[in-house]
């Protein structure tokens, strides 16, 4: 005897599908701290274009605070160090970049 349908059709069967992928990957960007990405393709442009800036400068402030914290927790022999001294010349260019970023919208 065959199992019951749990769909009514392969359309719907196939749409279940694509929202349980949806789901899997907003819970990883969620575990990961990372912001919810936006549907762009159905925007219009100037639209899509803010929501990718936004998205963008979400991303940098991301990088920006977990940067922070790794050299927080570093000594302060290492952050006077020249591996410190490197680490903080790239944060602060990811600093540097925020700012352009938000400057942009």
């Amino acid at each position: 005897m065959p199992s019951p349908r749990k769909h009514a059709s392969p359309a719907n069967r196939q749409s279940a599908y694509r929202q349980r992928q949806k789901l899997a990957i907003a819970q990883l960007r969620r575990a990961k701290g990372l912001p919810p990405s936006a549907s762009l393709g159905t925007m219009p442009s100037t639209a899509r274009w803010n929501a990718l800036i936004q998205t963008a400068a979400d991303l940098l402030k991301t990088v920006e605070s977990e940067m922070e914290t790794y050299r927080d927790e570093r000594s302060e022999t290492w952050q006077e160090s020249e591996k410190g001294e490197e680490f903080q010349d790239r944060l602060d260019r990811v600093a540097e970049a925020l700012t352009y970023v938000e400057a942009v919208d």
